[in-house]
């Protein structure tokens, strides 16, 4: 249970950095690394060297892709990712994929 805090007491650096987050629409940083943990598991085989989680906000997972065919497949399997997502963090953290296309010559992510 927290307590509350007297006005102008310090709040802790990572509380802090939560509420920004959330404020902003955010997923909780814990959220964030278990999703890159089972990244393999979530896109799956064919599309885990093509695909690179960017962030999760409002419920939108932005994914990279390498090239408009992987984004294509990725589109397809939406629903699939979405659920191993919710499997791993629970509902509502992400609610769908916005898949979008490195351009020539960018760094993977």
């Amino acid at each position: 249970m927290k307590r509350s805090r007297e006005p102008g007491e310090p709040v802790p650096l990572g509380d802090s950095v939560a509420a920004v987050g959330r404020e902003l629409g955010m997923a909780a940083p814990d959220a964030f690394a278990t999703i890159a943990g089972a990244w393999p598991e979530i896109v799956g085989a064919a599309l885990v060297g093509h695909a690179h989680i960017r962030s999760i906000r409002a419920g939108v997972c932005t994914i990279a892709v390498d090239g408009p065919g992987w984004a294509t497949q990725l589109r397809y399997a939406e629903r699939q990712v979405v659920e191993r997502a919710q499997r791993r963090c629970g509902p509502g953290v992400v609610t769908s994929i916005r898949v979008v296309v490195n351009g020539p010559g960018a760094p993977p992510e």
